[in-house]
């Protein structure tokens, strides 16, 4: 018998979350294994479900399904994310891109249409379009690397100012509510674009970096 596809669902409306759920946990090789109507309830909820795809909202109350495809890939790579939103909007599956989401629906698409679309992605096929894809890679290639702190992604770069301020990893967990592994994950992989082996030279990088800004 083939193993179920493990969907967990995130959009802050509970009708839409919960007919949307309904309607994939009816499919005999779908199963819901969890709903949450924001970022800080999904987190923790991800974490502990580990389900193959992740269908989240791009509008929730405390942040977006961005910044949350980006948390869950940053935890558990093996975690597939489609961004769901409302909108046609170039710049918002560009973002969807560098966050590593592996598609972007539209709410007003078809049932069969999301159905097939949560299969295709758990196949291993992405559901972004190939001319977004590459303007997202020409956009990296092109963008100007004056300092190492411009290669960090924007939670990298949050963490950095909160290292600079002195913070733990724990504290920093507790502030951004994430895990400390998660954070230290995070600090691992800015200390390696930024060259630097220590939080201490870290913490130079970014007085430097900022002092450098207010010129």
């Amino acid at each position: 018998m083939t193993k179920a596809i493990r969907v967990f669902v995130v959009d802050d409306h509970e009708i839409v979350r919960r007919g949307v759920a309904a309607l994939l946990d009816n499919e005999p090789d779908i199963e819901i294994v969890g709903e949450a109507g924001s970022v800080a309830h999904a987190r923790p909820r991800i974490a502990a479900t580990a389900p193959d795809i992740a269908l989240l909202d791009m509008r929730l109350p405390d942040g977006d399904g961005i910044d949350l495809c980006r948390d869950v890939r940053s935890q558990n790579p093996d975690v597939r994310c489609i961004i769901l939103t409302a909108h046609d909007d170039d710049e918002a599956v560009y973002a969807a891109v560098l966050a590593g989401a592996s598609g972007y629906v539209l709410k007003d698409m078809r049932s069969s249409a999301l159905i097939d679309a949560v299969r295709a992605v758990a196949a291993g096929r992405q559901l972004l379009d190939p001319a977004i894809s590459r303007m997202a890679v020409t956009r990296i290639s092109a963008r100007p690397s004056s300092s190492p702190i411009d290669t960090l992604n924007p939670r990298e770069r949050e963490i950095l100012e909160l290292i600079a301020e002195g913070m733990t990893n724990r504290q920093i967990g507790e502030t951004l509510a994430l895990a400390e592994k998660t954070v230290k994950n995070y600090v691992s992989s800015l200390l390696a674009k930024l060259g630097i082996q220590r939080r201490t030279q870290a913490v130079a990088v970014q007085f430097e970096y900022r002092s450098r800004e207010g010129e």
